[in-house]
């Protein structure tokens, strides 16, 4: 495979990796299982088992196992053609999606920022107001 389609399966592939990792981590359809993980990733004894469930509340942790398993799935590889090509084109994709979750995650919090203020506007203009002529008296 040529450079220029393995680029093109690196940024194809990050997307799904990016879906599924921000998903699990982050909206509610997985919300139970995530609460559930972070009070083991808290409660555990063994610093091991800690680790372990804090890798399924963390984005970035989660999109290592979530790529890996869509490495294996595809048998994608970077650059090389042997086990350096594949443990390359983990990392590469890991940190796409990563960039891909972080751009999502701006823009989010862009147009939550901006409904904030619409509402704000919506709410200052629904005031009544003071007559004109108490205003030009003070």
């Amino acid at each position: 495979m040529d450079i220029r389609l393995q680029l093109i399966w690196l940024l194809v592939l990050a997307a799904p990796v990016a879906c599924v990792a921000w998903t699990m981590t982050h909206e509610d359809v997985s919300r139970e299982l995530r609460e559930w993980c972070e009070r083991r990733s808290q409660m555990c004894r063994r610093p091991l088992q800690r680790k372990f469930f804090y890798l399924f509340t963390c984005e970035y942790c989660f999109s290592h196992y979530v790529a890996a398993f869509f490495i294996v799935l595809t048998g994608f590889r970077l650059l090389l053609n042997d086990w350096r090509g594949v443990l390359i084109a983990w990392f590469a994709l890991v940190w796409v999606a990563n960039l891909y979750m972080s751009l999502f995650g701006r823009l989010r919090l862009d147009i939550k920022r901006e409904r904030v203020e619409i509402e704000a506007e919506e709410a200052a203009a629904a005031e009544p107001r003071a007559p004109t002529s108490i205003r030009a008296r003070k």
